[in-house]
């Protein structure tokens, strides 16, 4: 298929409301404002629209979790659960029950809280717009035990960057994050395992009731002790990168002569343990393109949950292996086959970090060909839910200085770990200042302000674009991506103003 067709084919897309499995985002508002516009939920979101720790409190006391503190919180309650019985009413669903025991978990209860706030500040926003971020990607230490060619930390072997933070101050990052209503810390580097504060923080996160993850090249894993210990602070979620089935080529790409046993063994370890959300985190390049499907058939055999492909962001010591790069053609085909074998998957979920596969199974559920749609790389939606595919809209796509943001080891904030724009320091600037206030957050939630090639697009809210890609290849966060279909007029060019060789399969 050419260019053309391929955007032809994508631009029918604009009519892919009102199929009988998409309900129209206009509709799906509608349905949002008839669950708060009463009297009980105008009065409930007011009152603690700024109030993240009551609204946790009183969810908590909803759940049986705690106890009331005073009188009037019989009538706060009383105010929630109109809300919920609202919406379980509008969307067809009786789960009252089930949501009291859903919200026993602590950071269900700050996900929640911030999702009602967020809706009091900002109303029902496309892209939703949110009180604080709901993800702090944090990296922890520039420490690394390997020295991988794509790295955008610029990792140092052995040793920490000038300027990491001290131990008081990573723990007084993570009051300062509970303080705003961020719901999940997740734990990246560098290699977090590495530094001796992480345990430490890691507990000090878990106690607090956030959801803590940690991303890793899993070869300090091969060590249970490890793992146990993981455990014991209470990590939810361990993302663990392979990058091919064969060993020459992950451990090319590592620079590391042995990283490709000890992380197998890792990954072996971290599934044995039976507490773990495990993942298997790869990055896709020309280098192991042609190694992808035998390693998601690998991930099944070694009963990892989520298999997810990495967008490549040639930023940091990426860029000097910018010819690695896929051409819009290369990831398409290849996102595509990932969707369909997910379709015939159960025990595993198949995401992918590029919002390009949000695009496609928009397509591939228009086609009646898929059931499960993947929004963002870390949830799905099942489209047997007419309300799902068009709740991507308001979720879905880039979520840089919108749904996350990344933190520095020194503590400075960045829209995402790709996307190296200091915007504040976490220390040093009132963090929700910045958050609320930062001219490249607030650009990046307003996707009108994207260049045509995203902004005219039918799918510019399911997708929209990596924005990372779009300032490493253009300088501009609000650029296209040359890694989509549609954009391979900018692909080319760009081969042509770098004068680029790409590396042929």
């Amino acid at each position: 298929m050419n260019n053309k067709d391929e955007g032809e084919k994508i631009q029918s897309g604009a009519n892919y409301y009102g199929s009988e499995n998409v309900i129209d985002p206009t509709s799906l508002v509608a349905k949002f404002r008839s669950i708060i516009d009463n009297k009980a939920a105008k009065w409930i979101l007011s009152r603690f629209a700024k109030d993240q720790k009551g609204l946790e409190h009183l969810l908590a006391v909803f759940s049986g979790v705690e106890k009331p503190s005073n009188p009037v919180e019989s009538l706060e309650i009383k105010a929630l659960e109109a809300i919920f019985n609202a919406g379980a009413k509008v969307f067809g669903v009786n789960g009252i029950d089930s949501l009291k025991s859903w919200l026993k978990e602590a950071y269900i209860r700050k996900a929640i809280a911030l999702t009602l706030r967020s809706v009091a500040i900002y109303g029902i926003t496309r892209p939703q717009k949110f009180a604080a971020p709901l993800l702090v990607v944090w990296n922890f230490t520039k420490m690394c035990n390997l020295r991988c060619m794509h790295c955008y930390a610029n990792a140092l072997q052995g040793r920490p960057a000038p300027g990491e933070l001290t131990l008081e101050q990573k723990l007084k990052v993570v009051d300062i994050l509970d303080e705003a209503g961020v719901t999940m810390i997740a734990f990246s580097g560098g290699e977090p395992l590495m530094s001796r504060d992480f345990w430490i923080v890691a507990e000090y996160a878990s106690k607090k009731g956030f959801y803590t993850s940690v991303a890793t090249n899993g070869t300090l894993l091969s060590s249970p002790s490890v793992v146990d210990r993981l455990a014991k602070v209470g990590i939810k979620y361990v993302e663990i990168s392979l990058d091919a089935l064969n060993p020459e080529i992950h451990n090319k790409f590592r620079g590391q002569p042995r990283a490709w046993e000890r992380t197998v063994e890792g990954i072996k370890n971290v599934v044995s343990k039976g507490v773990f959300d495990t993942a298997i985190a790869v990055t896709a390049t020309k280098l192991n393109y042609d190694e992808i499907d035998d390693l998601l058939e690998f991930a099944i055999k070694l009963k990892v949950k989520k298999f997810i492909v990495f967008n490549f962001v040639p930023t940091g010591r990426g860029r000097e292996i910018i010819n690695l790069d896929l051409s819009p053609r290369e990831r398409e085909e290849l996102l595509k086959r990932l969707y369909e074998k997910w379709q015939k998957l159960t025990g595993i979920d198949v995401f992918s970090t590029s919002p390009t596969y949000s695009r496609i199974g928009v397509e591939k559920i228009l086609e009646k060909e898929g059931m499960k749609y993947a929004p963002s790389h870390f949830a799905y939606i099942d489209t047997s839910i007419p309300e799902g595919v068009g709740l991507a809209e308001f979720i879905g796509g880039c979520g840089a200085g919108r749904v996350y943001i990344a933190l520095e080891d020194n503590g400075d904030i960045e829209p995402c770990v790709y996307l190296p724009i200091k915007v504040g320091n976490i220390l040093k600037d009132d963090f929700m200042t910045v958050w609320n206030d930062s001219q490249v957050f607030n650009d990046l939630r307003d996707r009108n302000k994207l260049w045509p090639a995203c902004s005219k697009c039918p799918f510019v809210y399911v997708c929209g674009g990596c924005r990372a890609r779009a300032y490493s290849y253009y300088g501009n966060y609000l650029a296209p991506d040359p890694g989509c279909i549609l954009n391979e007029r900018y692909y080319n060019e760009i081969l042509a103003s770098f004068n680029l060789t790409m590396v042929k399969k």
